[in-house]
C-alpha cells in the first residue's frame, strides 16, 4: 500500500480544520477529498472557501462514502466517541482531535471498535510529532539533565467568546480538557512514566466548567510535575524540566513552529539549542500515513491516550473532593 494516496474527509466545518487543511494539501501521501456538515448549504460554502472537491450534507453521508479512507474528527469533545466509533465501524481510519474521550468507558469502546474494524485510530496531539518535542525527549533520555526531578508547565489564554463550545459543560468543555491535556501529556512523555497520584484545584466559571485549573502529579522515583491552565489568564505557555544536573527551558512547547529555540542550563552556563522545525500539524498527518500505509504504530498510542484521560479524570475528582487521588 506504499504507493496509495489516502483520501481524507473532514467531519464538520470546525475552526481547527484550518490547521489541518494546509498539511493535507501539501502531503504527497494524503489528499483532502471531502467535507461534511449538518447542512448541504454549509458544506457547499465551506468546500468553495477551502477548495475541497466534494461537500456532503450530513456526517453519515461522509461515513458511507466509499471514496474516503480517513476521517478527521474535530467535533465537540462530547461527540468524539460516538462519531469515531461510527467511522471505524464504517471502515474508516480516524484521527480524532484531543481529548479523544471524556470517560474511560468511551475510550475503551473506541479502542474496541478500532481493533474489531482493523482500522487505525489515533489522538491528534500535534506537538508530539514536532522536532522540538523529540529533541527535548532526547536530551532528557540521554542524561543531559541528570536524574529527573520536576516538570513545570503552563498553558493559558483569555477566552472571550461567550458561546464558545469550550465553555459548555454538556459538550465536554473546561480548561483542563482543552488546555491542561497538553502539559499533562508533555510531563508524562518527558518523564516516561505514569503518575501514581494527583492533586488539583479549580476555579469554576458561571457555566460550571473549570475556567482555571492547577494540578500536581507524583511519579515514581520521586519525580513530580506541576501545571496550570485556564481561559481567564493572559496568553502564556512554557515547560521547564529540572534534573539534578541541569534545567531545560522550552518557551513554546505546545505550538512550536518552523524555527524555535530551547535553553539547556548546567551550572552557570546556558546553551541555546536551535530547532529546525516544521509546519505544526504535518506530523500527525504523516504519522497517520505511516500507520495506515506502512503498518507503523502511531506515535500517540491508544494506551497513551487512555492514561492521559485517566489522569485528567483523577485531577477533576481531586479538585471536587479536595483530596489526593491515586491512579
Amino acid at each position: 500500500m506504499t504507493d496509495k494516496i489516502l483520501r481524507w474527509g473532514l467531519l464538520s466545518t470546525a475552526r481547527i480544520n484550518a490547521r489541518l487543511i494546509p498539511p493535507l494539501n501539501a502531503s504527497k501521501r494524503n489528499r483532502l477529498a471531502a467535507v461534511a456538515s449538518r447542512s448541504q448549504a454549509t458544506a457547499d460554502a465551506y468546500a468553495r472557501e477551502w477548495k475541497i472537491p466534494r461537500a456532503l450534507g450530513s456526517y453519515d453521508a461522509l461515513l458511507r462514502d466509499p471514496e474516503i479512507d480517513v476521517i478527521y474528527n474535530p467535533l465537540p469533545n462530547s461527540l468524539h466517541a460516538e462519531w469515531t466509533i461510527k467511522a471505524l465501524r464504517a471502515g474508516k481510519h480516524v484521527l480524532c482531535e484531543k481529548p479523544m474521550a471524556l470517560t474511560l468507558a468511551e475510550l475503551d469502546a473506541m479502542a474496541d471498535a478500532a481493533k474489531e474494524s482493523g482500522r487505525v485510530l489515533a489522538e491528534a496531539f500535534m506537538y508530539r510529532h514536532h522536532p522540538q518535542t523529540l529533541k527535548a525527549k532526547e536530551l532528557v533520555a540521554d542524561g543531559s539533565l541528570g536524574k529527573l526531578q520536576l516538570v513545570k508547565s503552563s498553558f493559558t489564554f483569555v477566552l472571550t467568546h461567550e458561546d464558545d463550545v469550550r465553555l459548555d459543560k454538556a459538550l465536554g468543555g473546561g480548561s483542563i480538557w482543552d488546555l491542561g491535556c497538553y502539559p499533562i501529556s508533555y510531563a508524562r512523555t518527558m518523564i516516561g512514566a505514569e503518575p501514581l497520584e494527583v492533586f488539583g484545584w479549580q476555579v469554576t466559571g458561571p457555566t460550571g466548567i473549570d475556567m482555571s485549573f492547577i494540578g500536581q502529579m507524583r511519579f515514581p522515583n520521586d519525580v513530580h510535575a506541576q501545571f496550570d491552565c485556564g481561559f481567564a489568564s493572559p496568553e502564556h505557555s512554557f515547560v521547564e524540566i529540572v534534573g539534578t544536573e541541569g534545567t531545560l527551558n522550552i518557551p513554546v512547547p505546545f505550538q512550536p513552529g518552523k524555527k524555535e529555540k530551547i535553553y539547556l542550563t548546567r551550572g552557570k552556563k546556558t546553551d541555546t539549542i536551535e530547532i529546525k522545525g516544521q509546519e505544526l500539524y504535518i506530523g500527525e498527518v504523516e504519522d497517520m500515513a505511516d500507520a495506515i500505509l506502512l503498518g507503523k504504530p502511531p506515535r500517540v498510542s491508544l494506551e497513551d491516550s487512555r492514561v492521559n484521560t485517566a489522569t485528567i479524570l483523577a485531577l477533576l475528582k481531586s479538585a471536587q473532593s479536595g483530596k489526593v487521588v491515586a491512579l
